[in-house]
């Protein structure tokens, strides 16, 4: 198989490398805008070859678009525009709606499936590219009944040898939940960041004291904002409503700190608790 990958960066990387060390595939394509990513991306192994967008799909057997969510939908529908009825074409971004309406009416749907591996870090680029990042981590298909089943059972396959659990939701569903799952957490992260940087003017006290807390959840203030900004505009009115709960719950702590309510406060946390239920 002959592999087009659209985007070496974190996750088009880390989704070579895994093709290969299973090996899935006979040969990786790449497209890369930027000369020095493209240049890396050959070097650490990432692709074989770079190639031109059209020259990639008219010789790869899977394409596979990791760019920007904002960029996704109109690759998309050039892809399909050019691929047979034996060529598969993927995306990995983490908002679906947007794409699965886009391509909805397009003769070559059946060729598309729509698949969001639940795994990232903070940092970009090729070089952040890892061996082994998609191993137990579940991967969303969405809108699978509109995908050819030969193209489902393709895709099916590759995750399950990459031994990633597949999850199946509709577009909107997939992009409420990782509101709430993954795109608030970087919304937070952000703002603490932010915060800290405003209010902590000394930037030697902020590296003497900081724990290991405050690193974990600073985190993903790391992370791009080339990647972030298209996420967050993509996905607003479900990245609002979780703001909105969030900010909710914040005031709540904050009138419980103001009244010392000892109480209340132990309730909470009690009850934030129960997420070790869940996230073992």
């Amino acid at each position: 198989m002959k592999t087009l990958i659209v985007g070496l960066g974190l996750i088009g990387g880390s989704f070579a490398l895994a093709l290969r060390d299973h090996e899935l595939t006979d040969e990786i394509l790449g497209v890369e805008n930027s000369e020095e990513h493209a240049a890396e991306a050959l070097r650490l192994g990432l692709a074989d070859r770079i190639v031109r967008f059209e020259e990639g799909v008219a010789e790869a057997d899977l394409i596979v678009l990791a760019t920007p969510v904002d960029t996704i939908p109109l690759l998309a529908v050039k892809a399909l525009n050019r691929v047979n009825d034996r060529q598969v074409v993927i995306d990995m971004g983490s908002i679906k709606s947007e794409l699965c309406e886009v391509i909805s009416m397009h003769a070559r749907r059946g060729r598309f499936v729509a698949v969001h591996p639940m795994w990232g870090t903070e940092y970009s680029g090729p070089k952040a590219a890892q061996r082994g990042a998609f191993s137990g981590r579940n991967v969303v298909f969405c809108d699978s009944v509109h995908s050819d089943r030969d193209a489902l059972h393709t895709v099916e396959r590759i995750f399950r040898t990459l031994g990633c659990p597949a999850v199946y939701m509709d577009p909107e569903e997939h992009d409420l939940h990782t509101a709430y799952v993954s795109h608030i957490s970087h919304v937070t992260s952000f703002a603490l960041a932010l915060t800290v940087l405003e209010k902590e003017r000394e930037e030697r006290h902020i590296f003497d004291l900081a724990g290991g807390g405050f690193e974990s959840t600073v985190r993903l203030a790391k992370s791009s904002a080339a990647t972030w900004v298209p996420i967050l505009l993509r996905n607003k009115y479900n990245v609002l409503d979780v703001l909105r709960e969030h900010i909710h719950q914040l005031q709540i702590l904050r009138k419980m700190l103001e009244r010392d309510d000892a109480e209340g406060l132990k309730s909470a946390m009690d009850r934030a608790n129960t997420i070790q239920r869940i996230l073992h």
